[in-house]
């Protein structure tokens, strides 16, 4: 006969552990409850439990500092965190510190019902849980807060709570401005490599013929204008991250190259003959399909198994609503006071005008919105007129003075925040998407019209509308 199922519910809330305990038993549960954490540790060393819930917080220790003792035991239960607080920091360190899933409060049962099913399930899986557990050290916090409220944001912090001690390539794929680079950077912070380098380059930002200079470097005179060596992106990134971004548009003979260095650990400087070693975890990213590109030959199809051993994929804004809200008002404090010299707030109106837009250019667009909201703006409230110039998918069709508008607030926002070397590609990618649809609307879809119109060629045309993911009229 099956043994039951033990739970230990650990909630300093008499409501919570009531209705913990009435669920559970209906389940089929053993279930024992306690209200502190020094009644819930005694237990917890005392008996063997297969499943325990633990208030993230309670008098004495809490649900957290639970599950850093519970590295010890031999035969730890899969944890699930009760939080009162549905953050990107409490999803990470709960799953960085091993627990099975978290539940917020106020929960449903059938998500008490979801969880003991995933226990039971995964039992086999919760050994290696432990294991992850017993390798987490102390938190690194990420240098940059990732925002997000809605399910698959929440899956992702999950993910990457649980990768970021597993030293193992991860491949961040999503269109254009949905936070690859974050992510990569929330991935190392909260790693053991955290103390040492993160690495960016943007692959498709520079010229194929520098880019194996710049990831491998060079000795001196091995090509004109070598005027001495240079160790390269790989070497700078030792014992570090190295984030390669758009890395679906690498060049074949590089996709050769960087397969060697991930499989041998050795770079070859250009003109040099010693390889030397490397010691660098990989994280890529790209808003391309690499399995189309692998179907297409234009990608690798050994590299792609090297760089996606952990694939994370972020969904568009559009695709996750809820969200817009927690973005606009982190945005809106991070950014006021630098832009301002004041506290600004968002009202009703302006959040609700900023949920109906569409958001094409995802977290970026966003985030440039805000900052040109706070600039132009007099009041202390922004309000729903100061997001006017979102106008939705039918309104693409800017007039030359708002476009000249939307330049000097673009301009005005990066001189204020300091930031540096985006406001070229922000503002080019903000005007490209609205022009081809455009023009492809008035064209009714016709893209050999639309490329002739617009003066480019049709193959560009096509890549142009996969990476921006327009919607061609016409097309089901």
């Amino acid at each position: 006969m099956t043994r039951a199922t033990r739970v230990l519910v650990a909630d300093d809330e008499p409501s919570i552990r009531f209705v913990l305990r009435e669920t559970l038993t209906e389940l089929g549960c053993e279930v024992e409850d306690v209200e502190d954490g020094e009644a819930a540790l005694d237990a917890l060393t005392r008996d063997e439990f297969d499943l325990a819930f633990l208030d993230i917080r309670m008098p004495g220790p809490s649900g957290l500092e639970l599950l850093d003792h519970l590295n010890a035991l031999k035969a730890a239960p899969a944890i699930v965190i009760i939080t009162a607080q549905n953050t990107f920091e409490n999803a990470v360190e709960a799953m960085k510190r091993g627990a099975l899933d978290y539940l917020v409060k106020p929960f449903g049962i059938g998500e008490v019902e979801a969880l003991v099913s995933k226990a039971r399930r995964t039992r086999e899986l919760e050994r290696e849980v432990s294991q992850l557990r017993r390798e987490v050290g102390r938190r690194v916090t990420p240098g940059e807060r990732l925002v997000g409220k809605s399910t698959p944001m929440l899956e992702i912090f999950k993910t990457i709570g649980r990768v970021a001690t597993r030293d193992v390539s991860v491949l961040v794929t999503g269109e254009s401005g949905t936070g690859k680079e974050l992510i990569a950077r929330a991935i190392h912070a909260a790693s053991g490599r955290a103390e040492k380098p993160f690495v960016a380059v943007n692959t498709a930002a520079i010229p194929r013929e520098l880019l194996e200079s710049e990831l491998f470097g060079h000795e001196r005179g091995a090509f004109t204008g070598a005027v001495g060596a240079r160790s390269g992106r790989f070497r700078d990134a030792d014992g570090g991250t190295l984030f390669l971004d758009e890395i679906g548009d690498m060049s074949a003979d590089l996709q050769a190259k960087l397969l060697r260095v991930l499989q041998d650990g050795e770079v070859t400087p250009v003109g040099g003959s010693s390889p030397q070693a490397v010691d660098v975890r990989i994280i890529a990213a790209t808003h391309r399909d690499l399995d189309r590109a692998v179907s297409d030959g234009s990608f690798r199809e050994d590299l792609l198994y090297r760089l996606r051993v952990v694939p994370i994929d972020i969904p568009p804004l559009r695709e996750r609503g809820e969200d817009v809200r927690a973005l606009a008002e982190h945005f809106c404090a991070r950014d006021g006071e630098a832009l301002t010299g004041g506290r600004r707030v968002l009202s009703e109106g302006a959040l609700a005008r900023l949920a109906e837009h569409e958001w094409p250019g995802n977290v970026r667009e966003l985030e440039n919105a805000i900052k040109r909201a706070l600039v132009l703006s007099s009041s202390e409230l922004l309000s729903a007129d100061d997001f006017a110039f979102l106008r939705g998918q039918e309104s693409t069709e800017a007039s030359g003075a708002g476009l000249v508008e939307l330049v000097e607030s673009a301009v005005e926002a990066a001189l204020a925040s300091g930031d540096d070397g985006r406001v070229y590609r922000e503002l080019i990618e903000s005007v490209e998407r609205p022009l081809i649809e455009t023009v492809l609307r008035h064209t009714e879809g016709n893209q050999i019209r639309a490329a002739a119109l617009l003066g480019i060629n049709r193959n560009t045309l096509r890549k142009k509308i996969g990476e921006l993911g327009i919607r061609v009229p016409g097309r089901e």
